[in-house]
């Protein structure tokens, strides 16, 4: 009979070697060979720091502990995840369920990687109730997040692995998890561009909240995708030898759709509505091109052709959307390059990604704002969803879902935003508090001197404007009446392309 030790040590081994060779693939070609020896030295040191302290220590499934922290910096190294963050995830339960202290790590590993334990540690404190050192715990992981947004990518891989084993706690205590994953860490994912990350979280949120839903779908997703992959190995083969005969250089996926409550809604609808065909090009210019002789094979349906290669989402997607109809099925493709391919899977961690580190800042901050013992959900729900309006002369801004005329005139300028008073949408009168839709065009009429009203809070989500209105409010206590939504007499439109 096979020895379990065995096994394990196997096991273990296989994750660790996978491990290192992905951190060679993709940092290999930038460290001389003294800096990856010693990178490479410094990770193999956090294992047997990680393995001598959860030595003895099992997770309730009876699995060893150490194959957590494995599992979740192999996730981290998949996503291009650099060495130090490798180390901490090995690291990221030493000091919360070990002896080892925070200042021992930093003395043996450094600042850097110390900070992103520390991020990651949960909130100790006998004097607190479980639900404020649960908000003290989100605290910690924003405020690390506003200086290293790392730390808040290792919390995803670790939320990942414990949500795909989590059926051995208590039922009671695997609903906090799951629902705790919508509210917080589904939001945030989104919010750097990681898509794929926040489709897994939710989905498996999902199993645990909406069980027999969940198993239904996973039921019909197995028998439609045994059913259809003749079909379908026959349509690749076609699109890729008509694409590498004109010397694309073209790889092809599948994509299932993930559990989520619209998927499930769509069920019924069957392949059209659960898959996607991933095309991925080497060139912009390909991909393009790559679309029109998909089209001249199939033919496309009107309306459903969505270019965010030149206008990403508001969340970084950037892919050439289309459906066509392939023989007696009606099929959603989804073309990008290989550079791109990684963005839309990793978001901020893949290489070059166009972060927008100051409005991640500027979100954290506000999430903070207020009762220092809680995180603004609500606010956190509302930036995962966007809308782009535009000026006038036709710039765009990217406003969060539900922003008002209010959001707009402060995210073009502050100044604009103080002497706002009412907004002309599509052509149209409209008060401050109005909530802008995708695609609207607005221009701001401006009074002569800034009216300035505490209700102004109601009205606006954007921490730009919210940071503006209480800093005026601040030095200008006096408060006038609010003033009518109407257009009053004189007053005075906004100068040039302001708005």
């Amino acid at each position: 009979m096979a020895d379990p030790n065995v096994n394990e040590s196997v096991r273990q081994q296989h994750l660790i070697d996978e491990t290192l060779e992905l951190l060679v693939t993709y940092y290999g070609g930038v460290l001389s060979e003294e800096e990856l020896d010693q990178k490479m030295n410094l990770l193999l040191h956090a294992i047997d720091v990680a393995r001598r302290s959860h030595d003895g220590q099992f997770r309730r499934s009876g699995e060893p502990y150490i194959f957590h922290p494995l599992r979740v910096a192999h996730l981290a190294a998949r996503n291009w995840m650099d060495f130090d963050s490798i180390c901490a995830a090995m690291l990221h339960d030493v000091v919360e369920d070990t002896p080892v202290t925070l200042a021992e790590i930093e003395k043996d590993f450094g600042y850097k990687i110390a900070f992103l334990i520390n991020g990651l540690t949960k909130a100790d404190d006998e004097h607190l109730s479980r639900e404020a050192l649960r908000n003290q715990t989100y605290r910690r992981q924003l405020l690390t997040a506003i200086e290293d947004v790392r730390a808040l990518c290792l919390k995803f891989w670790d939320r990942i692995d414990n949500l795909q084993t989590i059926k051995a706690l208590a039922p009671e205590k695997q609903r906090l998890i799951a629902e705790e994953t919508e509210r917080i860490y589904v939001p945030l994912a989104l919010r750097l561009g990681m898509g794929y990350v926040a489709s897994e979280l939710d989905a498996l949120s999902l199993a645990v909240l909406e069980p027999d839903s969940y198993e239904e779908y996973q039921k019909t997703l197995a028998s439609l995708r045994v059913t259809m992959q003749p079909w379908l190995r026959q349509i690749r083969g076609r699109i890729i030898n008509t694409l590498e005969s004109y010397k694309l250089s073209v790889h092809v996926n599948d994509r299932w759709r993930s559990f989520s409550l619209l998927a499930a809604r769509a069920v019924h609808r069957g392949f059209p509505k659960l898959y996607t065909m991933e095309i991925d090009v080497g060139r912009t210019m390909d991909a393009y091109v790559a679309l029109g002789l998909l089209h001249g094979m199939f033919p496309p349906i009107p309306g459903k052709l969505e270019d965010h290669l030149t206008v990403p989402s508001p969340h970084g997607y950037q892919a050439l959307h289309t459906t066509v109809q392939a023989d007696q099925y009606r099929m959603r493709v989804e073309i990008t390059t290989h550079k791109l391919a990684r963005f839309n899977r990793s978001g901020v961690l893949a290489p070059g990604f166009d972060f927008h580190e100051a409005r991640f800042q500027e979100l954290v901050k506000t999430l903070l704002e207020g009762n220092a013992s809680v995180v603004d959900v609500e606010r956190l729900r509302l930036a995962t969803s966007n809308v782009r309006v535009y000026t006038p002369t036709g710039a765009d801004r990217v406003l969060p879902e539900g922003s008002s005329v209010l959001d707009f005139a402060f995210e073009i300028h502050e100044e604009l935003g103080l002497h706002a008073q009412y907004g002309m949408v599509n052509g149209k009168h409209r008060g401050l508090d109005f909530h802008l839709m995708d695609g609207d065009q607005v221009e701001i009429i401006r009074s002569a001197e800034p009216e300035v009203r505490s209700k102004w809070l109601e009205w606006a989500i954007t921490s730009k404007a919210l940071n503006s209105i209480r800093r005026y409010l601040r030095n200008h206590p006096a408060e006038k009446p609010v003033p009518a939504k109407t257009a009053p007499e004189g007053a005075e439109k906004s100068a040039g392309g302001d708005a």
